[in-house]
């Protein structure tokens, strides 16, 4: 949300930001600040991302398509999970022009590019979660999963997955449109009533960051005691490697929740710019987070790493005296057991 001063010391209250429709603070305030900070500094960092995730997801696509066999459980969840994060990046073009200047695009496009916005940000949470807990069972509970996890197994999930974000996803297309105001023109915005804020609000809060954060703490939590149990080699750097996971998912996206929950419990008699900073800040961490997830999971991995190695020396033969290719990926498997893990062929 964003306040902009009209005539006559008349303040209009408006939503800047597609990724958080929810909260509308009804008093006076002054935030040209706010205005000018959000329209010079969001459409810059939006590209940047833009760029940084179109590059990234690709090389993961890249890599996979290779060196992995793509109907494994893990690598199904993985394409999956580049395709809800493509889907989330293709819509910053459009929001940075909008926080630039004004809607240019049309309602229809409003709806759509605000519904992908939500359809990719809701999925790809849905996804971690889910590669989470099949990490957990192919770790923990190894002997029943390998009997059972197969691609048909990640197929259903993985549909199953869709129709759940694109359901949570729909309230956007039903109440966004397109307003005109003298002053910032047209504007893409939420137009739902007070109820159906809170209930997304609320809605957003359980199901996408309390119920993923409990399974991502559980699972790796019981990953962890499985691997220090096991006489498996180099086991502190996957205890490491699991603790950045969880820290990663709790950093970026915990801030944004957290300052949701402040503003909607807030004192509306009142006018906090600090906490407006704070949620454009840590909205588009979010933001970040949930552009680039596939690149920061797999690039933690040994691996990955080395199938990137190969990628460069093959496409730039100068390179191979100066980047270093580990040994095998059986070898590489014994010491990271992790999302982007090699399934059994039989997958």
């Amino acid at each position: 949300m964003i306040f902009t001063q009209y005539p006559n010391d008349f303040w209009h209250e408006r939503k800047i930001d597609n990724f958080d429709p929810y909260n509308v603070l009804t008093v006076q305030c002054n935030t040209i600040t706010i205005n000018n900070f959000c329209q010079h500094f969001l459409p810059p960092f939006y590209y940047v991302i833009f760029i940084a995730s179109v590059l990234g997801n690709g090389v993961v696509l890249l890599v996979l398509y290779k060196f992995e066999k793509l109907n494994t459980v893990t690598n199904i969840f993985l394409m999956n999970l580049v395709a809800s994060n493509l889907i989330f990046t293709l819509t910053l073009p459009f929001q940075a022009i909008h926080h630039s200047d004004q809607w240019i695009f049309g309602e229809a496009l409003c709806k759509l590019v605000t519904s992908a916005d939500y359809l990719g940000f809701y999925s790809s949470i849905l996804f971690l979660t889910l590669m989470t807990f099949d990490r957990y069972l192919a770790v923990v509970h190894c002997v029943v999963a390998n009997k059972r996890r197969r691609s048909c197994y990640a197929v259903v999930l993985s549909a199953v997955v869709w129709i759940i974000s694109v359901l949570a996803s729909l309230q956007p297309f039903i109440h966004f449109t397109v307003e005109e105001y003298p002053m910032e023109g047209l504007v893409c915005e939420d137009f739902s009533d007070a109820q159906w804020r809170v209930f997304s609000l609320y809605k957003q809060f359980v199901l996408f960051f309390i119920l993923p954060l409990t399974a991502f703490v559980y699972c790796y939590f019981r990953i962890t005691l499985t691997v220090l149990a096991t006489r498996m080699v180099g086991k502190h750097r996957t205890v490491w490697l699991i603790f950045i996971i969880v820290l990663m998912f709790f950093a970026f996206w915990s801030p944004y929740n957290i300052i949701l929950m402040i503003n909607e419990n807030q004192d509306l008699t009142q006018c906090n710019s600090s906490l407006l900073y704070a949620q454009y800040v840590t909205s588009n961490i979010a933001r970040l987070y949930f552009c680039i997830n596939p690149v920061l999971y797999t690039f933690l991995g040994r691996k990955f790493q080395n199938h990137v190695r190969g990628v460069l020396v093959s496409q730039v033969p100068c390179l191979s005296d100066r980047i270093s290719i580990g040994a095998s990926s059986r070898a590489l498997n014994t010491n990271y057991i992790y999302i982007y893990k090699t399934q059994p062929t039989n997958q």
